[in-house]
């Protein structure tokens, strides 16, 4: 749905963005949050260059909402993609598209003067679909339309702008055409071809979640033979028939596979970055990176090998800390001064209002969002900057629904909406390791009230429980 508005801005003064979301990556994976063993040279610079965000949150703790909300603005409580949907109408990895009354980063952008493309993963519309990312704001786009689909690093087809793209070089099972290459190419040749006037890319990268299988390159050979290894054995078993993208393929080196397919993002992300620079680009371009949700322990990859979360607990659907908070970048040289570290609690659903102080405008009432932008964070006055009353997120791919809250220095969980509260001070235990309700019970008492302002009903995600009000099973 798109929006009228009156710029403010002439357009030559708008910086570019280009937000890049990585899949599956740790909170710990990158060498600028304290990871030993991978090398992420070109991140680590772009952080020492630009700000560093230690409190950054993830929209949800698998793709498909975590995405929505980064899209829509939304909050997890609010927002009508709360999950996979990985048995909706259209069958696995299709999820639940976006609808048109659905406003979007992208449209909100279109309507500020920007060219807008998506490059990479969408997860939020298959063809022929509203979802579909040309139909949501996007001018062009190129990518997996299917995130169960995005499952292969070596596609036989992709899609652009809605149709069918035929990836010659991976036919007949060859492995030829790596899709972090492919995408960077891809962006690389958008912004070649969209840098005269202003530009918002959304490049969204398919590792390091499985399957891990990458080029046998440099990087690779780099690392194989460092690591013990367990092999990964494809088993066959799929969950929809002959079109089930849920497979992985055998790996025989996992770990030395998943640290080098860290590196090759950063690596692609290296190229993105002198190119910019190159142009002439960089002191006016706000690069953006961080990951959709915590580490996956899936195809092979050992989160805790290379302390994937970072020291924070739990991993991909779980909502503790190590489940969505993100390593989260941004550089921006024309306002942000080079080593900047902030502690500022931010999260997916702040990005549109953010997105619109970058560029210079108001954003609009008729905007639905939770989001807050931390515009004032980035340009150094935090004397300005708003903070968010609570977060709230919930999961629902377990037997019962998992919520959490996070408030001041508590953090609430329940794995059940009927069940007992764990309550934790990240203050003083951000891994979540002691468990303070019975300390508390204002803390839960306050919990107990957040969550219930925090979410609306929503049909195709019922809070499930198997315990009664009164407590019993």
């Amino acid at each position: 749905m798109l929006l009228s508005v009156t710029s403010s801005f002439t357009q030559n003064k708008k910086p570019n963005i280009i937000y890049i979301l990585s899949d599956d990556l740790g909170y710990g994976d990158l060498g600028c949050y304290g990871q030993k063993e991978i090398k992420t040279p070109h991140l680590d610079a772009l952080a020492a260059g630009g700000m560093k965000f230690t409190r950054h949150y993830a929209g949800a703790t698998v793709c498909a909402p975590s995405r929505a909300v980064l899209m829509t603005g939304r909050a997890p409580g609010k927002v009508r993609v709360r999950g996979n949907y990985e048995t909706g109408p259209h069958g696995f990895g299709a999820g639940l598209e976006l609808k048109d009354e659905d406003i979007t980063l992208a449209e909100v952008m279109k309507q500020y003067g920007y060219s807008t493309a998506m490059i990479g993963k969408w997860g939020m519309g298959v063809e022929n679909t509203t979802g579909e990312p040309n139909k949501q704001g996007f001018d062009y786009s190129f990518g997996f339309l299917n995130q169960g689909h995005a499952h292969s690093q070596y596609p036989d087809y992709l899609f652009r702008d809605g149709k069918r793209v035929e990836i010659e070089e991976n036919e007949y099972g060859r492995r030829d055409a790596y899709t972090n290459d492919l995408f960077t190419d891809e962006a690389i040749s958008y912004i070649n071809s969209h840098r005269e006037k202003p530009f918002f890319l959304y490049l969204a990268y398919t590792t390091p979640h499985a399957e891990l299988l990458v080029p046998e390159d440099s990087i690779f050979l780099s690392y194989k033979g460092r690591f013990k290894e367990k092999p990964f054995i494809e088993n066959g078993q799929g969950s929809n028939g002959e079109n089930d993208f849920g497979i992985y393929h055998s790996q025989e080196n996992p770990n030395a596979a998943y640290a080098a397919s860290v590196s090759h993002q950063d690596m692609s992300i290296g190229r993105i970055i002198a190119l910019v620079k190159e142009r002439g680009l960089f002191e006016n371009t706000v690069i953006m990176f961080s990951s959709d949700n915590g580490p996956a322990r899936e195809g092979g990859a050992d989160p805790e090998y290379f302390n994937s979360s970072g020291g924070l607990r739990g991993g991909k659907r779980d909502l503790y800390e190590g489940g969505i908070r993100m390593p989260f970048i941004v550089s921006w040289p024309a306002k942000i001064k080079p080593g900047q570290v902030t502690d500022h609690v931010s999260a997916f659903w702040d990005i549109i209002p953010t997105f619109a102080g970058i560029a210079g405008e108001k954003l609009s009432r008729n905007i639905p969002t939770e989001g807050i932008s931390f515009y004032p964070t980035l340009i150094g006055k935090p004397q300005k900057q708003k903070q968010h009353a609570y977060l709230y997120w919930e999961f629902h791919e377990k037997p019962t629904s998992t919520q959490a809250l996070l408030f001041n220095d508590w953090k609430a969980i329940r794995h059940d909406p009927n069940g007992p509260f764990e309550i934790y001070n990240l203050k003083h235990d951000s891994a979540e390791k002691i468990n303070v309700a019975e300390q508390h019970p204002q803390v839960v008492n306050k919990a107990l009230q957040l969550f219930t302002v925090a979410r609306t009903p929503h049909e195709l995600w019922p809070l499930k429980t198997t315990i009664n009000i009164n407590g019993t099973k």
